[in-house]
């Protein structure tokens, strides 16, 4: 729409501006540039407020701005009766006016306002009363009516403003609240909460039943009506009402609480309705999945074998499962609130119910034991517990508890409580049991743990002693000079030595190669009477008693002579020499019980050897350590503390079981438990007397270590054996893929890479199906032994072995004789001519005379020569007491002591020396690596054994020189 404003208002004697939306004057007329003393460059184009300002929020500031806003939003036309408002005079100075305002909305196509067209008046004369005599009855009443109007239009500021506030305050509210007019119910106010549930769509102005016609039929409409005509408020919780989005989309379901007011005027005349109220949706929503939960629970409490119940917050019972009114014989409702208690014990009550009150006043979880009577009188007793529920902000909301029937649980309470008077004693004993199978478990525990070390230990040692085996048999057999044979025995005689303590290691680790027979031991002990009688001497009685119906076990035989001698040896020692040996053989059936009692053992049947002894006994504190390698209590130089330890390993390996029973100052007995076997007895095997032969075949001979490898094949060779080797399994496949006829494969066992000797044996039988096979190790593992005991064809030679237990061990496994060996044997003499000995050099040293004590003859010979050839005379003992004797009889520059010896300790026989001898050096030579006397005497050195003799030899020179 255009309008010509010029025409209309260009020659009005009145002030017109016209303004957009932003308040920018975009016309004026003339009469308006001439009361404002504006030209119209200075004000089209501008905004009113940069053209006409006042300071801001001040009162003329306010009101022509709350004036702008009314129009902008009503569209509709607003006056100001009175305003006073400061206009800038042409020589700068502000000038107070007082001025009438009407401002004008002109309304585009759309309904919106596009233009204010402001209509000023300059009222300031009237408002002061300043006019002509004549006139002043005139004016004053119209400056009265002025100063009325400057009132009302404070006051309608003073009032926009509270409208506005409470318009903010209503907008703001988080319910839902609508004024309606009239009796179509036309919308006249809403706030925002209540657009956002009926969605942004036109409100204002349009009844209920245009804005929002979906509601039609769902009862708005009607007690809107009924509100409307009656008078009466209308509030209804929870009412469903399916309302659109926005217009034309599929309506949504909402619950609403909410209030229908009516609103009157001065005269009580309804002239509409105040809605107010509160979208309740998402609590419905929230009720109902909590009502299902709830329903949920019921019917899985209704299937649950105990009590369930629920309270409220107060502590009242408000639901209980069938399983409560089936054993009360109540009905529904009868245990609600506090009824409860109704069927509790009036014994258990109080305190039932003071827990119920704590837990309830605490917010925590209750359990407490009571009875519950049941429909016919009777009492049970339930445990029964409760739990707090809470929201997710912690509100408590109630309670879910349950009853258990623990009636039999008393029962056996009360019953127990009447054994009490003997429940301690046998509490006790029952500890006292436990104690002793805890202890013989951690024992059982450590002997396995130190066997797997003495295993792999005796495997190292055994390639060393295979080395020095075999060297000392080559050498043996190339020398024809006295002397050196003679050192050389003594060396294979230190060599055998170290096979046996080997061999001991291995038998507590039961890692000992056992060829099991099975025989009756009575044979067996028969055939070691005359031996037995000789290891313990004279001074012991022996009595020997033999079950007449003995059964049969499967054991080695030779092993099994090794552990009773060591038994009848450890007997004979512990009783000085002196005393009764009781050795029987009888038959034994180990129940679970015992069993139980016994770590290890087996319920079964079983060959017993029980020997015992009239000794001193064993202290408790030593009985634990009783089987431990290397532990002994004889004295330091008798006995290497691996006899039992021997007999420990061979009675598990062969499946059995030792004990032993030991009472200080009155003896010790030990008992062996071998299995029982079903199998016919069977010939022990001869030993073999065979006079030595080797052959020509050709054997690969398998070894890692290349010390043992060269060994082996200097064996071989001298047995007049073609020998073929290899460093391990691959190396050896690689040959036996070859066409070389191999008669024997002779392999490690234990070996790194690619397969040990049991796997390398399995892939060359697979090359060549007919090739024999001899296994060699130091330690046997799982691979060729289960259970102790060599696997059914397996041929097996333990190192170390010498060239004479080697050539028949291999003819048994080719089957034939050979050949008898040329040549020299251990016992023959080589062409080796005799060398002159090679003069040795000046030693300032030389010539000492040196006392040496040691109770090994072999170590103390062997050092005697080094010394000798060193240029000093030795005095040689092998007590404590020789030695002191030998001190007051000659005189010596030197003292040399072994730590262990029969009668003293070699720290104590130093101090004894040094009494006679205050300045004598003094040289320890042990095995200990630590000699705590050293630390304190002058003039003293520690040699640890092994040592070689350039080290023997320099002591003596740093302490006599």
């Amino acid at each position: 729409m255009q309008i010509d404003l010029d025409a209309l208002f260009g020659q009005s004697p009145l002030a017109y501006v016209l303004l957009d939306p932003d308040l920018r004057m975009v016309w004026a007329n003339e009469a308006y540039l001439s009361t404002t003393g504006r030209r119209r460059d200075e004000v089209i184009g501008k905004l009113l407020h940069d053209v006409f300002p006042a300071p801001e929020d001040s009162q003329p500031d306010q009101m022509l701005r709350r004036s702008f806003r009314k129009v902008l939003a009503t569209g509709k036309v607003d006056h100001l009766p009175v305003i006073p408002y400061p206009i800038r005079s042409e020589d700068g100075f502000f000038q107070d006016r007082i001025w009438s305002a009407t401002h004008t909305p002109i309304l585009g196509e759309d309904g919106g306002v596009d233009y204010i067209l402001q209509n000023a008046v300059d009222v300031t004369d009237f408002y002061d009363g300043g006019a002509a005599p004549e006139q002043s009855e005139s004016l004053a009443r119209t400056a009265a009516l002025v100063h009325r109007a400057e009132a009302v239009a404070n006051e309608n500021l003073v009032l926009g403003k509270m409208t506005e506030f409470f318009q903010a305050a209503f907008d703001h509210a988080p319910s839902f609240m609508a004024i309606l007019h009239g009796s179509d119910h036309v919308f006249q106010v809403v706030n925002e909460a209540y657009t956002d549930l009926v969605g942004d769509r036109p409100l204002i102005g349009l009844s209920v039943a245009e804005a929002l016609p979906e509601v039609r039929g769902q009862g708005f409409l009607e007690l809107l009506d009924q509100v409307y005509r009656e008078g009466e408020p209308v509030s209804i919780r929870g009412m469903p009402a399916r309302v659109e989005p926005h217009p034309g989309a599929e309506p949504e379901e909402h619950y609403i609480d909410f209030i229908f007011y009516p609103l009157t005027d001065a005269t009580g005349k309804i002239h509409g309705i105040f809605v107010q109220g509160h979208d309740i949706t998402a609590q419905k929503t929230a009720e109902a999945e909590l009502s299902a939960r709830r329903e949920k629970f019921r019917i899985m409490a209704q299937t649950m074998p105990n009590h369930v119940w629920t309270a409220d917050t107060n502590g009242g019972l408000d639901w209980l499962n069938d399983r409560i009114y089936e054993f009360t014989g109540l009905k529904e409702g009868d245990l609600y609130g506090s009824d409860w208690v109704r069927v509790v014990h009036p014994d258990d009550l109080p305190d039932a119910a003071a827990l119920w009150e704590n837990a309830m006043e605490e917010g925590v979880a209750y359990e407490t034991e009571f009875r519950i009577r049941k429909a016919d009188g009777s009492y049970r007793w339930h445990i029964v517990r409760a739990s707090p529920l809470r929201t997710s902000d912690g509100t408590l909301t109630g309670w879910v508890g349950t009853n258990t029937d623990i009636e039999e649980r008393k029962t056996i309470e009360a019953e127990v409580a009447n054994l009490n008077a003997s429940l301690e004693a046998r509490v006790a004993q029952r500890n006292q049991e436990l104690e002793v199978l805890n202890a013989a478990l951690r024992q059982s525990q450590k002997l396995e743990a130190i066997g797997g070390l003495a295993g792999g230990i005796a495997h190292d040692f055994n390639n060393l002693l295979q080395v020095l085996t075999g060297n000392i048999q080559s050498a043996l057999r190339h020398s024809q000079v006295p002397a050196v044979r003679a050192r050389l025995e003594q060396a294979m005689g230190a060599v055998e030595r170290g096979a046996m303590l080997a061999s001991q290691l291995l038998s507590f680790a039961r890692k000992q190669p056992l060829a099991p027979v099975v025989l009756n031991l009575t044979s067996l002990l028969d055939d070691m009477t005359e031996m037995l009688h000789s290891a313990i001497g004279e001074g012991v009685e022996v009595e020997i008693h033999k079950a007449e119906d003995l059964w049969r076990t499967s054991i080695d035989p030779n092993s099994m002579e090794n552990a009773l001698l060591n038994l009848a040896i450890n007997a004979r020692d512990a009783m000085d020499g002196q005393g009764k040996l009781t050795i029987a053989l009888e038959n034994r059936t180990l129940d679970e019980a015992f069993a139980k009692t016994q770590p290890g053992a087996t319920p079964g049947d079983y060959v017993c050897l029980t020997v015992s002894d009239t000794g001193c006994g064993i202290p408790r504190e030593t009985i634990d350590r009783i089987f431990d390698p290397f532990f002994t209590t004889k004295e330091d130089g008798h006995g290497t503390g691996l006899g039992l330890s021997m007999v420990y390993g061979f009675a598990k390996q062969s499946g059995g079981h030792i004990t032993i029973d030991s009472t200080v100052g009155a003896g010790t007995t030990m008992t062996l438990y071998l299995p029982r076997s079903d199998q016919p007895e069977e010939e022990a095997q001869a030993r073999n007397t065979v006079a030595l032969r080797g052959g020509t075949e050709t054997i690969l001979l398998v070894e890692d270590d290349a010390a043992v490898r060269e060994v082996g094949v200097n064996m071989l060779s001298d047995l007049g054996y073609t020998v073929l080797q290899a460093d391990g399994a691959a190396s050896a496949l690689d040959i036996l893929r070859g066409k070389t006829k191999i008669d024997l494969l002779f392999t490690d066992v234990v070996m790194p890479g690619v397969a040990n000797g049991q796997e390398l044996a399995e892939q060359a039988r697979k090359l060549r199906p007919d090739l024999r096979v001899l296994f060699t190790s130091g330690f046997v593992q799982d691979a060729i032994v289960h259970e102790g005991r060599l696997d059914a064809g397996v041929e097996l030679i333990g190192k170390p072995y010498t060239r004479e237990q080697l050539a028949p061990k291999i003819r048994q496994i080719l089957g034939s004789e050979g050949v008898p060996l040329a040549g020299p044997t251990n016992n023959d003499t080589a062409a080796e001519p005799a060398t002159p000995p090679t003069p040795k050099p000046e030693n300032p040293a030389a010539g000492r005379v040196i006392l040496l004590c040691e109770d090994d003859a072999l170590i103390r010979m062997d050092m005697a020569d080094e010394l000798r050839d060193a240029g000093h005379e030795v005095i040689e003992v092998g007590t404590g007491k020789a030695a002191l004797e030998a001190l007051a009889r000659a005189e010596v520059d030197l003292f040399i002591t072994d730590l262990g010896l029969p009668d003293y300790s070699g720290e104590d026989l130093a101090h004894e020396v040094r009494k006679q001898k205050p300045l004598l050096p003094v040289i320890f030579a042990t095995g200990d690596a630590h000699v705590a006397a050293a630390e304190t005497m002058d003039r003293c050195k520690v040699l640890t054994k092994p040592f070689r003799s350039e080290k023997l030899k320099q002591a003596v020179d740093a302490l006599t020189t």
